[in-house]
């Protein structure tokens, strides 16, 4: 369905492949090296990314989602070749916490389907990684190396992923402008705020996230480890506690 993505471009070898027909408005990331390119998510599922991913590389494409939610790796089907987090491979064999009814109902809810869509074939990827990640791994896509930095919170898992050289930060769950989700079991509102203080200390001079806006400046990463930090302060920062608003962003626990 042609009008389902919609494409931005970075720079010359840096694209984003958006859904913004889904109230999630994902974005999966395309980085082209010389030798073979890096797909950072790959959306809900609901459409073929795969025939927009081929319009921008003619390279080799290994997949790897910044962690194992539906909406991060519906197209992961797509991409035999791909990565995942160590903490995260249980629920690529059977074992995430939710049902495929409760999967599919967030799949359809608040969304323009393409017309014919049966939502009943949905399917939760399950699938054996080619290469396992842990902190602090390095991902060579033949003249760009990205970090794996280990930031889980939203999802034991969760990786944020450093591109040095050019100060890219593609941040996944753990920074956007919305209601960040640190309220379900499976999320860590304390390990949340210890990877956001990990994320500030790195020079950042762009931050790309896995979802909602694209007009978003280094600066929210500071202000999202700080209400983090404050909600520590006040003996807030567990389940339950409540859904915080700030200026551009909210924090649900």
């Amino acid at each position: 369905m042609s009008d389902w993505f919609t494409i931005d471009h970075i720079d010359k070898d840096t694209h984003i492949i958006s859904e913004y027909r889904h109230w999630e408005e994902t974005h999966a990331y395309l980085l082209n090296g010389a030798n073979r390119s890096l797909l950072i998510d790959t959306g809900l599922g609901i459409c073929n990314i795969y025939d927009e991913v081929i319009k921008l590389t003619n390279k080799p494409v290994t997949a790897v989602a910044t962690h194992i939610h539906w909406d991060h790796i519906g197209g992961h089907k797509y991409f035999p070749d791909f990565y995942a987090h160590v903490e995260e491979l249980n629920w690529l064999s059977g074992e995430f916490p939710l049902t495929m009814e409760q999967i599919r109902g967030m799949v359809v809810d608040r969304c323009d389907l393409p017309e014919g869509y049966d939502v009943d074939n949905y399917e939760f990827f399950q699938k054996t990684p080619t290469r396992v990640l842990k902190d602090n791994d390095v991902i060579n896509i033949g003249g760009r190396i990205l970090q794996v930095l280990h930031t889980p919170g939203h999802s034991p898992g969760h990786m944020c992923f450093y591109e040095k050289e050019r100060g890219y930060l593609f941040t996944g769950d753990l920074v956007y402008k919305d209601t960040l989700f640190a309220y379900y079991p499976s999320t860590d509102p304390k390990a949340y705020l210890k990877s956001m203080e990990r994320i500030t200390a790195l020079p950042v001079n762009r931050v790309f996230p896995a979802h909602h806006s694209l007009d978003i400046q280094p600066e929210i990463l500071l202000r999202i480890r700080d209400a983090f930090q404050q909600l520590k302060t006040e003996g807030k920062l567990h389940h339950g506690s409540g859904t915080f608003e700030y200026k551009d962003f909210a924090i649900w626990l």
